[in-house]
């Protein structure tokens, strides 16, 4: 069963990140402790929605987001600490938006929001989606219903803020 409003997010789950001397384990925990963070979830880095509107649209909204007291923005995807930090220069989210890497699905499998994407050749992924989480509790979680890019961009997570 997927991971609702109200839920503790996962404090135990290692993710990784690109840092100035190559990948950088970051704990779920430390990502949300104390913290009021946007995180959304993307299928894939250098994908056609993702790097088209998804991403984008945060980079572009950040000021906006953190502005309304989110702490931080963080992007992350089923790919590796090398994709992702490509995948933030590429798109120039320094500074506005973290990219974090859950290469092996672990904090995407405990929140219940796999996709699979094998029929794609791109195996098993995360789902679409952007919560809004306080000190690690979630305060909204939105989805999105099938492909495409509505309910979890960021015009709509501005408007939940």
């Amino acid at each position: 069963m997927p991971i609702s409003a109200g839920d503790a997010l996962p404090t135990d789950v290692k993710l990784m990140e690109m840092g100035e001397s190559g990948p950088a384990p970051v704990s779920s925990g430390d990502l949300f402790a104390g913290k009021k963070v946007v995180l959304f979830a993307v299928p894939g880095a250098f994908t056609p929605t993702c790097s088209a509107k998804h991403l984008p649209g945060f980079v572009e909204k950040a000021a906006e987001i953190k502005g309304k007291g989110v702490d931080e923005i963080v992007c992350l995807s089923v790919n590796d600490a090398f994709v992702m930090g490509a995948w933030g220069k590429d798109q120039k989210a320094d500074g506005k938006v973290r990219l974090v890497a859950d290469g092996n699905g672990d904090f995407t499998k405990a929140l219940g929001l796999t996709m699979d994407g094998t029929g794609f050749g791109m195996g098993e992924r995360s789902q679409r989606y952007a919560l809004i989480a306080k000190d690690g509790k979630v305060e909204e979680l939105l989805v999105e219903p099938g492909p495409g890019l509505d309910v979890s961009s960021a015009e709509s997570v501005l408007s939940k803020l």
